[in-house]
């Protein structure tokens, strides 16, 4: 899993390279329209097309019987069923063709929400992180695989100089879940270790201020359909006991489309349909 997704990083660092010097909102909506035709244009080669195109004829057939014979209700009970049941048919044969896409739609818009979705936490002045209130700076979650649980109490977090505990490590023995509220008082990449009484350890990295970080994700998992989502860091080993670490990052801005994770969802999912139905006549796709 590692190993896909840092293969498809590359290839979108070298795609998205010349479409950002546009601007963020110029290459998402370049690559929203390129999924949408490329999506369309599989779905051409895998979708039964002539099947397609007659279960609408004959659609269209029975809703002018309808209409015909609009006073004659045995024709339009009979044709009514006969249009619900097209109508299933016709879902049924486009559905199926879409579910082979599900995979590359998520890869696809994974690598868009770790790069635009999210902005790096606010660096901090020591003398505020000295005035805050519970709740005002980032709380660090740390969620143990179940097999696991117990063994939350041996847990420690460990922080990089620059990054400051605003909160002792809270614990949850029965769900095998700590919180630890956390500021940032050092611009950089930090890395937070989350470490047992054994000496396992893993990593958390925590962008902060003005820092080079093409890629964000607020979370780390173990989960190997999870890690579908996160490709910017490694899913964590499948024998890990920890199953989850995560914190919040800033909505990522994206000028004149809408901020944040379900902006770029969004103006993926409408502009890669807008792209896709301008060429259905052109590529003559029948869907």
């Amino acid at each position: 899993m590692n190993a896909i997704n840092g293969a498809i990083n590359v290839l979108f660092d070298l795609a998205l390279k010349p479409l950002e010097l546009l601007g963020p909102e110029f290459a998402l909506l370049v690559i929203s329209g390129v999924f949408g035709v490329g999506a369309l244009v599989v779905f051409k080669h895998i979708s039964w097309q002539r099947g397609i195109k007659q279960t609408k004829d004959k659609i269209k057939g029975h809703m002018i019987a309808i209409r015909l014979y609009q006073d004659d209700l045995v024709v339009v009970l009979q044709s009514t069923g006969r249009v619900l049941a097209r109508i299933l048919q016709y879902l049924g044969l486009n559905f199926g063709p879409f579910v082979p896409l599900a995979l590359p739609f998520v890869f696809v818009v994974a690598q868009m929400v770790t790069r635009y979705g999210f902005e790096p936490v606010p660096v901090l002045e020591r003398e505020r992180v000295a005035e805050m209130l519970p709740g005002q700076g980032t709380l660090v979650r740390i969620e143990f695989a179940p097999e696991h649980r117990a063994r939350v109490g041996e847990l420690e977090l460990i922080l990089p100089p620059g990054v400051e505990a605003l909160s002792p490590l809270a614990r949850i023995p029965s769900r095998g879940v700590a919180f630890q509220e956390v500021a940032v008082t050092a611009p950089g990449l930090h890395e937070l270790e989350l470490r047992l009484g054994d000496g396992t350890s893993e990593r958390k990295l925590l962008a902060a201020g003005d820092v080079e970080a093409p890629m964000l994700q607020p979370e780390r998992v173990r989960s190997i359909w999870l890690a579908f989502m996160w490709p910017a860091e490694d899913r964590l080993p499948a024998g890990s006991p920890f199953s989850r670490v995560s914190f919040h990052y800033p909505d990522g801005r994206l000028g004149w489309l809408p901020d944040g994770t379900g902006g770029i969802v969004i103006t993926f999912i409408l502009a890669s349909m807008v792209f896709g139905f301008a060429m259905l006549k052109p590529l003559g796709v029948e869907i």
